[in-house]
């Protein structure tokens, strides 16, 4: 499926409705495409799998809810309007103890599960 909203069309993006037509969580949904790179936003709730990205960075933007990224030597919490940028190769393992609603940033194509694979890794570029 294609972006519906096309350049001439001029309507805005409403993230709110968006959320309201999925519920599952760690599946990712592609809402527009910037050059290369997908914004994507996605619910998520419990743990997920340690896994990189070898060849890009991963953007996190938390819009609700209270979101904890693990690293092997570390961990960041993001809170809603927070964001941060994992660089391509760290290892990471996001965690919400409660549902989290965010947006991802990265480019077309990436696994969620970067090169591993699991019962989490989400088929790619699934339009809402």
């Amino acid at each position: 499926m294609s972006n519906d909203a096309s350049p001439q069309s001029h309507r805005a993006i409403n993230l709110s409705k968006k959320f309201e037509l999925f519920s599952e969580q760690w599946q990712p949904k592609v809402i527009a495409e910037m050059n290369d790179y997908q914004f994507k936003i996605a619910r998520l709730e419990g743990d997920f799998i340690w896994h990189d990205h070898k060849d890009t960075d991963e953007t996190f933007i938390v819009l609700e809810g209270e979101l904890r990224i693990d690293f092997r030597d570390g961990a960041v919490t993001l809170k809603a309007g927070e964001m941060y940028v994992v660089p391509k190769g760290i290892e990471h393992k996001p965690f919400a103890e409660k549902e989290v609603k965010l947006m991802l940033i990265e480019p077309r194509g990436v696994a969620n599960t970067g090169h591993e694979s699991s019962q989490r890794t989400a088929q790619n570029d699934i339009w809402i």
